[in-house]
């Protein structure tokens, strides 16, 4: 899929998404290339348990991961997860749709610009995502190195308010 600009984008939510098809996208070995954390096998169980982990966010906090579709087809899945007092924005799009990084994320952010709950939003790399020029772009501002579960990242920050 290339990122034409007749592509739609739309946010759905995580339930309404097959979870073969969920299970198909993270078990791509494109996918798990820069996810450090992803050390399992995806599953109907590991898809329940993380579409149900991604909804739990929601009801927590009113917001959470989207399912995302490009006229109408699932490409991915992503949006704000709250850790700590900073809302996290995360992306993990199928290897057909890499191209509509920029285009989804600009989306969800104008929504984060939008939410007076988001003053501004973390991003969380690996550092074997050696292309950070978007990022930059947007505005975001590296602020260090975190660990999360035991491995590095790389923080980004972008203000929003």
């Amino acid at each position: 899929m290339d990122a034409d600009l007749n592509h739609e984008i739309a946010f759905a939510r995580l339930p309404e998404i097959a979870p073969a098809e969920i299970a198909e996208h993270m078990s791509d070995p494109r996918v798990a290339e820069h996810m450090p954390l992803l050390t399992f096998t995806w599953d109907e169980a590991a898809v329940a348990k993380f579409v149900g982990q991604k909804e739990a966010c929601w009801a927590r906090d009113g917001l959470g991961h989207w399912a995302i579709l490009c006229n109408g087809r699932y490409v991915g899945w992503g949006g704000f997860q709250k850790e700590g007092d900073e809302w996290d924005y995360g992306l993990v799009l199928r290897p057909d749709a890499f191209g509509l990084g920029i285009r989804i994320s600009k989306k969800a952010l104008d929504f984060a610009l939008a939410d007076e709950r988001i003053p501004y939003v973390t991003f969380l790399l690996p550092p074997s995502r050696k292309n950070l020029g978007a990022l930059k772009r947007l505005g975001a501002v590296c602020v260090g190195d975190i660990d999360y579960d035991g491995e590095r990242f790389l923080k980004f920050r972008l203000e929003t308010g």
